[in-house]
């Protein structure tokens, strides 16, 4: 995937995790990566200098309409383009409806949702201008089968997938892709910090018996934003596991 050395791409909630994951695979195969986050970035920027990559931090606050466009502006100013865009920035709120106060929901749809919309509509301007692009969703596993006490990420994630392919059917005609992926159990700090029972649950119900990593993901991602991806558009491609087929 060396095709993909020279071009520019904006990952969303990159300080750590698949996120980061996802930047540092990108940058190693020779794409510019603006690691963007509301907290810092900059230990990922450091990790890809460090490993020879190109990368620069973009404080981020994707339910912010202005930070979201200054971002993209900025980016299109300093390198005349934006070819990729990874629209990873998520939040958990998790408890049962019957006690989720409004502001829990709200932020989780604000964030997952709302925010991919506002990231995805900066860019298109620039991706419609170089009649090229790619925008990869980071959906989840739940946003296809539903999770008790998920009720709030599950609807931001399943909206995301039903955006992707809207936006994809939208686009197609100027040679932009629009995809997702929808991670299943990955090993993250969130995962890890699980008790041991919870997490023999969910691994009992992946049929490869193992949780995936976020470079599993990032690899994913890697493919999707490559020339070699280029008839695909529209698709969610799951990753987990085979917890749900």
């Amino acid at each position: 995937m060396g095709v993909l050395a020279g071009r520019v791409a904006l990952v969303t909630g990159a300080s750590r995790g698949i996120g980061r994951a996802i930047a540092e695979r990108l940058a190693a195969v020779g794409v510019l990566v603006v690691v963007a986050d509301l907290a810092s970035a900059q230990g990922t920027v450091d990790a890809i200098q460090a490993a020879g990559g190109r990368a620069e931090a973009a404080a981020l606050n994707v339910t912010d309409a202005e930070s979201v466009k200054a971002v993209v502006s900025g980016t299109v100013e300093r390198h005349g383009r934006l070819d990729i865009l990874v629209n990873n920035a998520g939040i958990t709120r998790d408890t049962l409806v019957l006690r989720m106060k409004r502001d829990e929901w709200d932020a989780v749809l604000q964030t997952n949702l709302t925010g991919a919309y506002l990231c995805a509509q900066a860019v298109l301007k620039p991706m419609l201008k170089q009649q090229a692009g790619r925008i990869i969703n980071i959906a989840s596993v739940v946003g296809q089968s539903g999770q008790a006490g998920q009720a709030n990420y599950a609807a931001s994630k399943a909206g995301l997938i039903g955006f992707t392919k809207a936006l994809a059917q939208e686009v197609a005609s100027r040679q932009i892709t629009v995809n997702a992926v929808a991670p299943g159990f990955i090993e993250t700090d969130m995962t890890r910090a699980l008790p041991g029972e919870t997490r023999d649950l969910l691994l009992a119900r992946v049929p490869l018996r193992r949780a995936g990593t976020a470079e599993d993901v990032a690899h994913a991602v890697c493919f999707l934003a490559s020339d070699e991806a280029s008839y695909i558009t529209g698709h969610v491609l799951a990753i987990n596991g085979g917890m749900y087929m």
